[in-house]
């Protein structure tokens, strides 16, 4: 019932420009003008579905002290609220850990939210890519744990992350459907002011990159993100700082 409501509002405003406003984006989300995407907006995150790479281009969701707790499984799920020619499924990863180095690397990251009922939504597909293992056992995870350690009760801090396509990747190799594999990951970290740090990463960093090396200007990364980026967002080196860098 909750998607037909989504798909039906959606078309009702497609000749418009459209805002979401959730509190997973407190300033806006990224832009939802890119064509065919389709935007879920889970309890947890809100994400953009590109039903030509099938992956998401962004994920956006608020790291909160209430919602840490201690590591659980994975047990990964197809989203719901996608159709099977939207999205890819379990089986589409088969041989991709062993062939290609990569694992199901969480865009919204799991950890950040296992103390939440929700956590398990966490494991859903649609907040998957195949991330190469250095970047995703190194400076991505890195990152992520330097957010969770610097948010406190009521000093809470928000994250977009994004996918990007530079340059052209091997696909699954047991994929049916067709897809695109990132070669490139933005990770926006920033408070309800709009003060923020943005880094990016590639796919061939090695584990033990520094996260803090991977540092970018907001006024670079809005020119390498094919769609527009909340306007409030504002580099501030106190970010930095609460991140360690």
């Amino acid at each position: 019932m909750i998607k037909w409501i989504i798909l039906a509002f959606l078309l009702c405003t497609s000749a418009h420009a459209v805002e979401i406003r959730t509190p997973n984006c407190p300033l806006g989300c990224p832009s939802l003008e890119i064509e065919g995407n389709v935007v879920i907006l889970e309890r947890l995150y809100a994400l953009s579905q590109n039903k030509q790479t099938q992956f998401a281009d962004w994920v956006a969701y608020e790291v909160d002290v209430l919602n840490f707790g201690v590591t659980t499984n994975r047990t990964w799920k197809n989203n719901p609220l996608l159709d099977e020619d939207e999205r890819l499924e379990k089986s589409d990863y088969t041989d991709a850990s062993n062939k290609l180095d990569v694992d199901r690397g969480h865009q919204a990251p799991l950890a950040s939210f296992v103390g939440s009922r929700y956590w398990s939504t966490l494991n859903y597909l649609s907040n998957i890519t195949p991330q190469a293992k250095a970047l995703n056992q190194g400076p991505w995870k890195n990152l992520e744990e330097a957010v969770r350690g610097a948010v406190g009760f009521r000093d809470n801090l928000f994250v977009i992350t994004g996918t990007l396509y530079n340059k052209p990747m091997n696909g699954l190799p047991k994929a049916e459907e067709s897809h695109s594999i990132p070669s490139d990951y933005y990770k926006i970290v920033y408070d309800n002011k709009g003060n923020s740090a943005a880094f990016l990463m590639s796919q061939t960093l090695t584990r033990s990159t520094d996260f803090c090396s991977t540092k970018k200007p907001m006024s670079e990364l809005r020119k390498i993100v094919p769609y527009s980026l909340p306007i409030e967002l504002k580099d501030q080196s106190d970010i930095l700082s609460r991140l360690g860098c």
